[in-house]
């Protein structure tokens, strides 16, 4: 992992976008971290990352949990059922 200023990282930019793909670069400002540079390697990892930051995502994720500790959750093989039940009526 490497640590640059945001002025350092500024002036280097495409280094710090090749240096990311051996790992983050940590990019500080007055000596505190403010952001992270990571190396994207498909539009997978994209994805899975802005739905990690979103919250109206999130926000669905707590419902379902909450859901899901009250008993109200769907089971595993119940949710695949009806995957496959509309799957095949759809076509």
């Amino acid at each position: 992992m490497r640590i640059a200023s945001v002025a350092d990282v500024k002036a280097k930019f495409s280094s710090y976008l090749k240096t990311s793909e051996n790992g983050p670069v940590v990019v500080t400002k007055y000596g505190r971290p403010v952001a992270i540079l990571l190396s994207v390697t498909d539009e997978d990892e994209i994805e899975r990352l802005i739905l990690a930051y979103s919250p109206k995502f999130q926000s669905i994720l707590d419902v379902a949990e909450q859901q899901i500790r009250e008993g109200n959750g769907v089971k595993h093989e119940d949710f695949w059922h009806e995957v496959e039940s509309e799957i095949s009526n759809a076509g």
